[in-house]
């Protein structure tokens, strides 16, 4: 189902049971998978490819319990030129893919999330909200990538990384605050990250380890409690 409103581009090709709401903008050369749906008012460039069972520009929700309760009014999802975005993909509201961007199947990306140029989200990642990404990093496999976070230009999250950002873990009584990964860094296989700790420039955190205070520029950290080599 196509809505009357919504734009489509030349050379678009649209899979069986795929729904595209009101006002949806979809450039040239788009390729689109089965079973997707596009909510009302998400942006999609040029030479995007999108694949089966993904739904893009989801809104919020929320229950009696959660803390932070996430806005209601968020912008229109937008995917610029160049980006593929896999099979059983959920993107929300307020995300904005840069070009060339690529994500994996069975990835999900919340609310107010920026993905710059070329980044890859592999396979099964979860990037939460209030979170910016910069050009060309790569994050693998089944990495949680935690909401206010922010991880500059050229990183490297090897798979099933984790992040925090609630250093005391739902009491109240500490300012949500994801890492800070600098450009460069590189993050080694089931790595932890605790919350608000910068990781310097081009810095290592060995594969396993548990990172509890900042790492200095050009260094390498590696155990439980992490610590940094000579």
């Amino acid at each position: 189902m196509i809505h009357e409103s919504a734009m489509i581009g030349k050379n678009v090709t649209i899979g069986k049971n795929t729904i595209i709401e009101e006002h949806v903008s979809i450039g040239d050369n788009v390729s689109i998978g089965n079973n997707v749906t596009i909510k009302a008012n998400t942006q999609i460039g040029d030479n995007v490819q999108i694949n089966d069972l993904t739904v893009l520009g989801k809104g919020t929700s929320t229950n009696k319990k959660m803390a932070r309760k996430p806005s209601t009014k968020l912008d229109p999802l937008i995917i610029e030129n160049d980006v593929i975005i896999g099979c059983s993909c959920v993107i929300y509201r307020s995300v904005l893919l840069k070009r060339g961007v690529f994500v994996g199947d069975l990835s999900s990306i919340r609310e107010n999330v920026a993905i710059a140029e070329d980044s890859i989200i592999g396979r099964n990642v979860m990037v939460e909200n209030n979170t910016t990404i910069g050009k060309r990093v790569t994050i693998q496999t089944g990495c949680y990538i935690t909401a206010d976070m922010e991880i500059e230009d050229e990183v490297f999250f090897g798979p099933c990384c984790s992040t925090s950002n609630d250093k005391y873990m739902g009491m109240g009584n500490f300012v949500l605050q994801g890492p800070i990964v600098k450009r460069g860094a590189k993050i080694g296989n089931n790595a932890t990250l605790l919350p608000a700790i910068v990781i310097g420039e081009n810095s290592i955190v060995g594969a396993g380890a548990v990172v509890t205070k900042d790492v200095p520029n050009n260094k390498t950290v590696v155990g439980n409690p992490g610590k940094t080599l000579k």
